[in-house]
């Protein structure tokens, strides 16, 4: 079996879930790059055989919000350290784009990590390792459905049943459907 045909085979599959994953916490995303199959994602991207990870980097923008975008990015390093991260930072903050994503082979060294959180409060940059990408686990039978509320919604729920906010169950920051919706501290699903 061709090495690079397995390389390619996988990344296909993170892009396609990386993808989903941005649409579903509501950016911009074609049906084209959705759908894309196997083979239009190797002509597109390794038409040598090799896939080039600078060519999958996309930037998708809120659908009811212009302003609010977000850059995806596969960096080449296997192991990602502090230099490549602050690339992509700074190409964030060139182009005024608040959040990323970084999803990387292997490993991201624990500098890198500091940089992630020592970002200011303006822009957020998560990560992901491609073997949490490779597939949509909102799609898998056992996984329940879950729906982002609003701020309004949360309300209603809240006054419905009469609750405060601290009554509500937790979900884990950790836990992956939490980390594919992209949650922060204060959101209802």
């Amino acid at each position: 079996m061709d090495p690079n045909n397995n390389e390619a085979t996988r990344l296909w599959r993170v892009f396609r879930t990386a993808h989903q994953m941005v649409h579903d916490r509501g950016y911009l995303v074609s049906q084209s790059e959705l759908d894309m199959d196997l083979d239009s994602f190797k002509r597109s991207f390794a038409p040598s055989g090799d896939v080039d990870r600078d060519q999958l980097t996309f930037v998708v923008q809120k659908k009811d919000d212009p302003i609010d975008q977000l850059l995806v990015f596969f960096p080449k390093d296997t192991s990602v350290g502090v230099k490549p991260l602050r690339v992509y930072v700074e190409r964030m903050a060139q182009q005024q784009i608040p959040k990323g994503i970084c999803i990387y082979q292997k490993s991201m060294t624990s500098s890198a990590n500091k940089v992630i959180q020592s970002l200011p409060s303006k822009h957020t940059l998560e990560s992901f390792q491609e073997n949490e990408l490779l597939v949509n686990i909102t799609h898998h039978v056992l996984v329940p459905k879950h729906e982002v509320l609003t701020t309004e919604e949360k309300a209603t729920l809240l006054q419905r049943y009469r609750l405060k906010e601290t009554q509500l169950p937790r979900i884990q920051h950790t836990d992956p459907v939490a980390r594919y919706y992209g949650l922060k501290r204060g959101q209802v699903i």
